[in-house]
């Protein structure tokens, strides 16, 4: 990942206003010393989200959403951070740093091939117009594309004589080294170069700012393999592209959600009728880094899949590779499509309406590894339902994030006992008798008051894990931004330490480069010496956990561990209000509400050393 001195990070933001980045997609008001103007990331009818020239940061108060120019650009247009960086820096006419002599060769390398690739695309366009691509502007309209799409999606013809592009590029002035390099020509075995694409229809692959990178190409005759994409090099990866993120990405972000299709056409042939937010991976099995950027811009893709048998399979496919790297707010959706149809086929047949129902049908990802996981044992055997219960255990220790993990954990268990336990008898009221844990839930009566309701963890006990955790994050502060937004939903205890971690989350938001020097400096000069003082103390002493003052690595996780921690500790407080309102008539309801808080209390306790 590219690194920049922070002294140029610094010089960017200095020359690109919040404002005028932010003014691109949000219409702002000036308000005071400050800009005001609707949500971005919320639909609303009053303004609540704010611009702060002077100290370069905006804020949204309805979603909680907080940063500077390149984390506006990373939340609404899906860029990674170095993506962010060079986008700004570009539009204020400054150009990215590199850090060594190789990493600058490399960046003009990828300049001049891409240059080399859109001239290839210009003139595979400039084909399609000529005589000789009459046949594959004739499959275009067919498929029913207008001028204006075919323009939009830069569609071309790769003509039969394999030379004609190398000709094209030669007259452009570029080697015939430099298009082999970007897989647009190949050497033969006798040493001549030749075009790597033939007599094909041409679809332009462009990189989330719009460039060319590559192509993908659709035989017109019996040639195989009937779609071919370029070649991996080092301008493309198809594992890390898709197709049409440069045309939906703004849609999508405006809509807050993202479909993936399976090919070229069936993008282009949604976007045509109506949905600009789609977009295909390149011929393969979608993959994590796929995915990865498709959560940067929606929370749940939908994928949308033929209903057959093979579609099914790729359903199953994308969920494995989901599971283990989901994170709490980001999943994926599943449509899949009746009869076997692609999209294409149903707009035709139904039209866009039919497509929008099976979109709002979509199945989530849970339901798709149960279902897969299900189908693979005969649930009225025991030595199966233990495979299954074996599997699902398997499939959980992959998945990274603890707190996904756990409730994922909770719902498969769920399913679990809902499908094998013994039926029981059930009352009158609706309720169930039996034994055990599960067995006290039957209805209550509304009207009374619990007589003792259940005890979250101690008030000492949960201030000093968030003053442990807070004296953590203080000395590591590099290691903050993976847990910014769960920072930013907490609640603490503590009122004083509550108001430094609001503090914290926003200077780190302000300044993501803070050392932990400069950054004690900063909240002791926002008044929080005496917090200061506090998380210090609570560091000390026999319990310390020895993670505070380890490596980075043991930090990390005991600060990971800390704050699952303190997210238990509020949803008990959370239970203890819900549990106020239930009455004392049904014992073992109380007595597995009780069980439950006092459970997480042990885990949460004071014996968090490691």
């Amino acid at each position: 990942m590219a690194t920049f001195p922070p002294g140029f990070l610094e010089e960017v933001k200095a020359r690109a206003p919040v404002s005028d980045i932010v003014g691109r997609r949000v219409k702002l008001t000036r308000r005071g010393r400050e800009f005001v103007g609707l949500s971005p990331f919320n639909a609303e009818r009053t303004p609540s989200f704010t611009v702060n020239d002077a100290k370069g940061f905006y804020h949204c108060f309805s979603s909680g959403e907080h940063g500077d120019v390149f984390s506006f650009l990373m939340k609404t247009e899906g860029l990674s951070f170095p993506e962010a960086v060079e986008m700004v820096a570009g539009m204020v006419g400054m150009e990215a740093p590199k850090a060594s002599p190789e990493e600058r060769r490399r960046a003009e390398q990828a300049k001049g091939l891409r240059e080399a690739v859109d001239a290839a695309a210009h003139f595979f366009q400039s084909q399609l117009r000529m005589p000789a691509g009459r046949e594959a502007m004739d499959y275009l309209k067919r498929r029913g594309l207008a001028d204006a799409t075919i323009e939009r999606f830069r569609l071309g013809y790769a003509p039969a004589d394999r030379m004609a592009v190398l000709a094209a590029l030669r007259r452009e002035g570029f080697s015939d080294e430099i298009a082999i390099e970007a897989g647009l020509a190949r050497r033969g075995d006798d040493g001549r170069v030749f075009g790597y694409f033939k007599d094909r229809v041409t679809f332009a692959i462009a990189d989330p700012r719009g460039r060319a990178i590559g192509f993908g190409a659709r035989a017109l005759g019996d040639a195989q393999p009937k779609y071919l994409n370029s070649p991996e090099g080092p301008l493309f990866h198809k594992g890390e592209v898709l197709y049409g993120l440069d045309l939906a990405r703004e849609p999508a972000h405006k809509a807050g959600e993202i479909i993936v299709v399976e090919g070229y056409m069936d993008a282009i042939a949604l976007a045509e009728a109506g949905f600009p937010n789609v977009v295909a991976p390149l011929g393969t099995a979608i993959t994590e880094t796929q995915i990865q950027r498709l959560w940067r811009i929606a929370p749940a893709p939908t994928l949308c899949l033929d209903g057959d048998a093979a579609g099914r399979r790729a359903a199953g496919r994308a969920a494995l590779r989901a599971l283990p790297i989901q994170e709490p707010g980001r999943t994926l959706k599943f449509a899949l499509l009746d009869g076997g149809r692609d999209p294409d086929d149903l707009i035709r047949a139904e039209g866009p309406q039919a497509m929008r129902q099976a979109l709002e049908r979509a199945t989530d990802l849970v339901e798709i590894v149960w279902r897969d996981a299900l189908a693979e044992i005969d649930p009225t055997r025991p030595e199966q339902r233990a495979a299954l219960d074996r599997r699902l255990h398997d499939l959980m220790k992959d998945v990274a994030d603890q707190t996904m993990r756990r409730h994922l954990t909770d719902e498969f268990r769920a399913r679990l006992r809902g499908l094998f336990q013994p039926q029981r008898n059930s009352d009158s009221s609706g309720g169930f008798r039996g034994r055990g844990r599960d067995a006290g839930f039957a209805r209550r009566p509304a009207g009374r008051i619990l007589r003792r309701p259940p005890q979250p963890a101690g008030a000492a006990g949960a201030a000093r894990r968030e003053a442990r955790t807070l004296y953590g994050l203080c000395r590591w502060p590099s290691l903050a931004e993976p847990w910014a937004e769960r920072l930013a939903s907490l609640s603490f205890t503590d009122p004083d330490l509550d108001r430094m971690r609001q503090a914290l989350v926003e200077i780190l938001a302000d300044q993501p480069a803070i050392d932990a020097e400069a950054l004690r400096a900063t909240l002791i000069g926002c008044g929080f010496d005496a917090a200061i003082h506090r998380i210090d103390d609570a560091s000390k002493g026999r319990a310390r956990p020895s993670a505070l003052v380890g490596d980075a690595a043991d930090a990390a996780e005991w600060l990971d561990a800390s704050l699952v921690a303190i997210e238990r500790i509020q949803a008990d407080r959370a239970m203890l209000a819900r549990a106020r309102a239930v009455s004392d008539d049904d014992e073992m309801a109380l007595a597995s509400v009780d069980h439950d808080a006092i459970a997480r209390a042990r885990e949460v306790g004071d014996d968090d050393t490691r």
